[in-house]
């Protein structure tokens, strides 16, 4: 497996996971993460968004980062 497949699957992942991440947010109610529980897992709600924002905006500069690579075909 070359480097280059390697961070195509790494970009995939990234932008299955940040889809995932966006609809489990809650900004004025429950959202999706409601449904399984997952505000439960957490001491509290503020720490169960604060931890949402954090995997978020990190799988969302690791996607856009990846994204600018592959695009300017730096890799190759």
């Amino acid at each position: 497996m070359k480097a280059y497949q390697l961070v195509q699957i790494i970009w995939g992942t990234s932008a299955s996971l940040l889809i995932i991440l966006v609809l489990l947010h809650s900004p004025k109610g429950d959202g999706l993460g409601g449904i399984g529980g997952q505000a439960q897992l957490f001491t509290s709600t503020k720490s169960a968004e604060k931890t949402l924002n954090r995997i978020t905006w990190a799988l969302s500069i690791t996607f856009i980062t990846l994204t600018i690579a592959l695009s300017a075909g730096w890799l190759n």
